[in-house]
């Protein structure tokens, strides 16, 4: 039984790029959280969190649109969800953008934040949902195991650099 579920598309294993994403957006749901419930008299938690979760967002951005992205555009039962997923991106890039230049304790802080982890919120359902599902049926576990070496290589590279 074991041996068959290992071989099975949709088993998880805590090294292939799926599981890692998937605790990173774990990970980006506590930061989210964190900032919602913030007030305009934490500046300089906001400020903090938001420096966080904007190098956060850019590490994950450049895993997935770098490592995952590549591998499931090559199926193309997942090409519409990969150039849906780089457009998401692009929008949450340009929500922190934006974000960043209002100042932390300015009233419409809270409400674009708030849009801002609405938006991540979406994407990473659709991830986790669509997106990931696919790409459990159309990659072999060898390969999900692979691209989950050269994500934490990548992190680990990244953060020698910082």
């Amino acid at each position: 039984m074991v041996a068959v579920s290992r071989r099975l598309p949709w088993t998880a294993d805590a090294d292939d790029i799926i599981t890692l994403l998937e605790a990173d957006h774990r990970r980006m749901e506590t930061l989210l959280k964190q900032g919602a419930e913030t007030t305009e008299r934490a500046v300089v938690t906001r400020v903090e969190l938001l420096d966080k979760i904007i190098a956060e967002l850019n590490l994950h951005e450049n895993i997935e649109e770098g490592i995952l992205y590549p591998a499931l555009k090559a199926h193309p039962e997942a090409r519409d969800i990969v150039l849906e997923g780089f457009q998401e991106h692009h929008v949450a890039d340009l929500l922190g953008q934006e974000l960043q230049e209002v100042a932390e304790d300015d009233e419409r802080w809270g409400a674009k934040f708030k849009v801002f982890k609405e938006n991540l919120e979406h994407h990473i359902q659709e991830e986790e949902s669509s997106m990931f599902r696919t790409a459990r049926a159309v990659i072999s576990r060898e390969e999900l195991q692979r691209l989950g070496a050269r994500m934490t290589e990548m992190k680990a590279e990244t953060r020698r650099e910082a």
